[in-house]
């Protein structure tokens, strides 16, 4: 009769296959932690993306807080100018005279550059700081009156004009070289506002608008 218990395995059979599984094993746990580390990577990057955005929209709103300043400054000095009866024609208007301090420039001049470091420096010395809000982001102001020549009154020929034009109710602006049209008023003369904002991690912003 034949035996119906199996032999068992030969002891050197049996020590050929230590070790197989756990070099496998090793081998998955290898790609699983490299899986990982990616998926980390990724979503860290995605966060990091995420914030430097929101800190840009950050600076971007404080720039704009930055202009509605600058427009309640020219406000202001527009109607002082009034109430004092100065003229625009007046060596002693405010706004005929440079005050770098105050972040404001009586022409365009191109030597005022705004983005480099020839020109404004973004220091107490050639732009004003806007007060704080609720971000801490830090916001600075230039105002430059659109004009070609720095320190004297404006002229039909030096500046660019603000002018409503009868009977329609719509606004256009003539350029210095252009003549006033028969079918116009002049308001006023032009401002060009740039606002510079800075957030956290180096995050800055430009936002120019006109005013007049």
């Amino acid at each position: 009769m034949k035996s119906l218990i199996k032999p068992q395995a030969k002891p050197a059979l049996i020590l050929k296959q230590r070790g197989v599984v756990l070099f496998f094993a090793l081998i998955a746990l290898l790609a699983m932690s490299l899986a990982a580390v990616a998926l980390i990577r990724s979503v860290d990057t995605n966060t990091m993306i995420a914030s430097n955005l929101a800190f840009k929209q950050s600076a971007t709103s404080s720039g704009d807080a930055g202009v509605e300043f600058a427009v309640n400054w020219i406000q202001a000095i527009a109607a002082q100018n009034k109430a004092l009866n100065i003229l625009p024609s007046d060596p002693a208007n405010p706004f005929n005279i440079d005050q770098p301090a105050l972040g404001y420039y009586s022409s365009a001049a191109s030597s005022v550059s705004l983005t480099d470091d020839t020109g404004i420096q973004w220091t107490d010395t050639d732009s004003v700081a806007v007060p704080s809000d609720d971000t801490n982001n830090k916001t600075r102001v230039v105002i430059q009156r659109m004009c070609n020549t720095p320190g004297v009154p404006p002229g039909p020929d030096n500046c660019l004009r603000g002018i409503t034009i009868t009977g329609g109710g719509q606004q256009d602006i003539l350029l210095a070289t252009e003549t006033e049209r028969p079918d116009s008023t002049i308001d006023s003369y032009q401002f060009r506002i740039t606002a510079r904002s800075e957030a956290p991690r180096s995050s800055t912003s430009y936002v120019q608008a006109f005013a007049f």
